[in-house]
């Protein structure tokens, strides 16, 4: 999956916007004022943090070489993810819709009724 189909697939999610609030070369993607990724489309260094299930965030970095603690992010709940290692492109989508889950349950009820915020499926 390359820049472009991550940023698609980003844009495609209920209630996202598109950012640059840490200045250029930083492109942050929040669900309403939530962020869940964050890419840094670096070329040959480029990557993806995302949130994620604790536990479920070191049994990644466990599997997949291309998977480590969060760069410059809480560790425990972000992991991010080195591009330029090709992981498949089913992984990608069900880890950033996860994330995506993962910041939306951080919203508050009312916001989450309001706009018919439900978490997503992420076995696609």
């Amino acid at each position: 999956m390359n820049i472009e189909q991550l940023r698609h697939h980003c844009l495609s999610l209920p209630h996202v916007t598109e950012g640059m609030p840490f200045g250029e070369g930083y492109i942050v993607y929040k669900v309403v004022d939530r962020i869940f990724a964050i890419l840094v489309p670096d070329g040959r260094a480029s990557r993806l943090s995302l949130k994620c299930d604790p536990d479920w965030a070191e049994e990644l970095r466990a599997s997949y070489t291309a998977i480590i603690p969060g760069y410059h992010l809480n560790k425990k709940h972000w992991n991010t993810l080195l591009l330029e290692e090709h992981l498949p492109p089913t992984l990608l989508t069900k880890l950033i819709r996860h994330s995506w889950n993962e910041a939306a349950a951080k919203l508050t009820k009312t916001v989450r009724t309001q706009l018919s915020i439900t978490p997503l499926p992420i076995d696609d």
